[in-house]
């Protein structure tokens, strides 16, 4: 039976840090699982659909530990004083405290964004660590890019969109934060962003890529979701590294980036059933 999760804060070297831990509902638990948030805004509309997942785990024999990271949630700091290494090193603390706690084959489950951290945190933990990804980008350039357009989207149709952009980074170029959508971005952390590759670290046993795809329109079948080109691509690459790999697509609306809060419920599905088949 599973019990219910608890709330508390992980003191780092800088600041506390909000968790949530979810125990497993069984022992030995399958695996130990560290979620990795996704970036800026698609946190926030993601927090409903990884509470739900966290629940799914741990129903399913699973450790699981969510955290705010630096200057995020309920999390000490603002997003403006957050960098890449600071992050990272939110994370390794939090699987230490991860290994004591549970003690079983940890689990990066990184959410869009959150999988190039998962990646990176993974190289710094002297232990193999397994992955799950949700919708994972192949490299945070992609990710910068789309988020710094944000600040110009009101000025594309004044043609002045492409000056923005060049304005926002030479910003950063000289070691200035901007302020994007609310969020403040320190240049040491768009930097890390924009350099993060979705490679496997050595070592990775197995990996699980999970992708949601917009269903087929209204009085059209609709037909199973196939895994898209770029996933599926990214999947093939960690294969030939000698990772274990599956993956799954399923229907739904994009939760990450919607204007209501929305839940995918195949999604949840889906992937304890990959990380159960992984792990057993």
């Amino acid at each position: 039976m599973a019990h219910e999760p608890r709330h508390f804060f992980l003191t780092s070297a800088v600041g506390q840090r909000f968790a949530v831990w979810h125990p497993a509902s069984r022992r030995p638990a399958l695996g130990a699982v560290l979620s990795v948030q996704a970036f800026a805004e698609e946190m926030n509309k993601s927090r409903r659909m990884v509470a739900l997942q966290a629940a799914r785990l741990a129903e399913c024999g699973f450790d699981v530990l969510r955290i705010d990271l630096l200057g995020t949630g309920d999390s000490s700091g603002d997003h403006g004083e957050a960098t890449w290494q600071a992050w990272l090193d939110d994370l390794g603390h939090a699987a230490d405290w991860l290994a004591r706690e549970s003690g079983a084959p940890l689990w990066l489950w990184g959410q869009r964004a959150g999988c190039l951290l998962a990646c990176a945190a993974a190289r710094q933990l002297a232990r193999p660590v397994r992955f799950a990804f949700w919708q994972p980008p192949p490299h945070g350039k992609l990710v910068l890019q789309q988020f710094l357009r944000l600040k110009t989207m009101g000025d594309l149709s004044e043609g002045r969109g492409k000056g923005q952009m060049a304005a926002l980074r030479e910003t950063l170029a000289q070691g200035r934060s901007v302020e994007i959508a609310g969020y403040g971005l320190d240049p040491a952390l768009a930097a890390g962003l924009e350099a993060a590759l979705l490679e496997p670290p050595p070592g990775t046993p197995a990996a699980v890529f999970l992708e949601v795809l917009a269903p087929s329109p209204p009085g059209q079948p609709q037909a199973a979701p196939q895994v898209s080109p770029g996933v599926s691509a990214s999947a093939a690459r960690w294969a030939q590294s000698g990772v274990r790999t599956a993956t799954r697509a399923v229907a739904g609306p994009p939760f990450w980036q919607t204007a209501e809060i929305e839940v995918v419920p195949e999604l949840i599905r889906a992937t304890a059933e990959l990380m159960s088949e992984s792990a057993s």
